[in-house]
């Protein structure tokens, strides 16, 4: 399966913050979307999730010899910061999305072992999602885009300001997850993608350029990549 992103532009008011983009992604793979702070990785993906119009472009799934648009439940994007309902328990949270969901979901669980996947504790699931940490609601967050399975998984710097532990299992969740769909992880950390990622892609003045991972082990390319994503835009 092959995720493809065709002729992407977005601008606003006169600021082109993406140009005419181009790129397939392939499934079984984890791609790392570098790019310093403000250089358009959410903007890529809100439109890629169609939270925000793109002036241009279209999406595309190839699977075998057939090629379709993108669906809704094609995409499935975790956000930096979690969004849960407060006022539902995890338990609740994970019911609610299943008995909604239920026809489309393959392989369907029990809500206690998909909470067992992700490591959250007995005592913590009927909890109040209020009453969870950062590193849980993104636990939770991200347990829904699993159990949906959807073609391609959007991660927008989703690790950043987890703690260690949290942070290196869901990397060990990623790697084990990635085989049948693409993964798209947005981050400004270039060892953070280094470490989980199979490919690397940069961008860089609204535009999507492939990394050699092998090429970063030398040190001037390093220091270009750098400069890459620590650059102000200027005009």
């Amino acid at each position: 399966m092959k995720f493809v992103i065709e002729k992407l532009s977005k601008k606003f008011e006169k600021k082109e913050v993406l140009k005419n983009i181009s790129f397939t992604f392939e499934s079984g793979k984890i791609y790392g979307l570098l790019g310093r702070n403000g250089a358009g990785k959410t903007t890529l993906f809100n439109c890629v999730n169609r939270d925000l119009k793109a002036d241009s472009g279209h999406f595309f799934i190839h699977d075998g010899n057939k090629e379709r648009e993108v669906a809704p439940n094609d995409i499935g994007y975790v956000l930096s910061t979690p969004t849960v309902p407060a006022f539902l328990t995890g338990r609740e949270f994970l019911k609610f999305f299943i008995d909604i969901n239920e026809k489309e979901i393959k392989n369907l669980k029990s809500i206690d072992e998909y909470f067992t996947m992700m490591n959250i504790e007995k005592e913590d699931r009927d909890k109040l999602l209020k009453d969870y940490s950062h590193g849980m609601k993104n636990k939770m967050q991200m347990l829904i885009n699993i159990i949906a399975q959807p073609n391609v998984l959007l991660l927008d710097e989703p690790l950043t300001s987890l703690d260690v532990v949290v942070a290196e299992e869901m990397k060990q969740l990623l790697r084990t997850i990635k085989k049948d769909r693409v993964i798209i992880f947005s981050t400004h950390i270039m060892e953070l993608a280094l470490d989980l990622c199979d490919e690397i892609v940069i961008l860089n003045h609204g535009v999507l350029e492939v990394i050699d991972k092998k090429e970063l082990n030398n040190t001037e390319f390093k220091a270009k990549i750098i400069h890459a994503l620590s650059e102000e835009e200027h005009g």
